[in-house]
């Protein structure tokens, strides 16, 4: 008798804690919920939205709000998507009436494990990027691209160890208006060295003329870059080959349009995985390497509007040129004949 008496006591102890420990489980969520619902509304408040686009954004269900995604079990925010839907390029009116402008608050920061952000074309005019976007560690995905941001780039982005995605391009520099023009810099580039996840680097029409060279050894120390676009960026000099070459994964290098007065960079030619390279319209030198057309997954190389690249065409049309559907060596100096 005794004995169930005290098995009875032990069952009634562990029933006790267990729901001791689920009613403290559910006010712990039930807190998550609340804090990430106020951030959210706080982020909000200090966005202008003349087309109403977050007009979903009420209610206590946020993770059904517009641009946003959740956990699904704890309610935890992981992704704010707010792209500008019509880039301008296509529907400028549109564009335009659908602009998300005003303050980012740092109120952000609360969202802990946010790991998506897309604030692009939108128009943050004349705003630095926010210092705090330094301290989202968590972020795996960040697009500030033609958001009209200004200033220096914050060095303290090197603190985002765990980005794979980075896009502050300009997206497209044809535009006459200057008005829309990227009026982004960076102040020096040894912070990048940091993003030890990094796949992908979008900053086309970003002012890099402050750092000469330096940029092909601080880039090639990311192991796992995929793709490099730094169109338009003011880069000039010489293209050094780097001590050790470490872009073992790099598919894509889009350069053109930068003052480089160099030659062509044959360390690419040790970068078997490139599959696309455009260094148009960028004042290369000398002559074409032959060895260009030995890339086993080349498929798109442009080096027109060079002017002074030299090459024989039979000689390069002899090569395999294995995989290669696009092949542009226009505005050079090329002789000889096809065969």
């Amino acid at each position: 008798m005794e004995r169930i008496s005290i098995l009875g006591f032990i069952v009634a102890i562990l029933y006790f804690i267990t729901m001791e420990l689920a009613c403290n489980g559910y006010t712990h969520i039930g807190n998550n919920i609340q804090s990430e619902q106020e951030t959210l509304i706080d982020f909000k408040s200090g966005l202008k939205d003349p087309n109403n686009r977050l007009s979903s954004w009420k209610g206590s269900n946020y993770c059904y709000w517009q641009g946003i995604t959740c956990e699904k079990d704890t309610g935890i925010v992981i992704s704010i998507d707010l792209h500008n839907p019509y880039p301008r390029k296509n529907v400028y009116e549109n564009w335009s009436s659908m602009n998300l402008s005003g303050e980012i608050r740092p109120s952000l920061t609360k969202l802990k494990s946010l790991k998506y952000l897309d604030l692009s074309f939108n128009s943050f005019k004349g705003m630095s990027i926010p210092q705090f976007f330094g301290s989202l560690k968590n972020l795996l995905y960040l697009n500030l691209s033609s958001a009209e941001f200004s200033g220096t780039i914050p060095s303290n982005f090197g603190n985002l160890s765990n980005l794979q995605y980075l896009d502050l391009s300009f997206e497209d520099s044809s535009y006459n208006d200057f008005e829309y023009f990227n009026d982004l810099s960076i102040g020096n580039i040894e912070w990048m060295a940091s993003l030890v996840s990094l796949k992908y680097l979008g900053m086309d029409y970003v002012n890099l003329s402050s750092i000469g060279s330096e940029w092909v050894e601080v880039l090639n120390k990311l192991p796992i870059l995929t793709e490099l676009h730094l169109d338009g960026c003011s880069l000039s000099g010489s293209i050094p080959s780097p001590s050790f070459v470490n872009f073992t994964s790099l598919r894509v290098i889009s350069i053109n349009s930068n003052q480089f007065i160099s030659m062509f960079p044959e360390w690419l030619l040790n970068v078997s995985s490139l599959g696309s390279i455009d260094i148009s319209y960028s004042q290369l030198h000398g002559r074409i390497p032959l060895g260009l057309g030995e890339l086993p997954n080349l498929q798109y190389i442009d080096l027109s509007w060079n002017y002074n690249l030299r090459g024989s065409i039979s000689q390069l049309l002899r090569k395999s040129w294995k995989k290669i559907e696009f092949l542009n060596l226009g505005d050079n100096e090329l002789h000889g004949k096809f065969s």
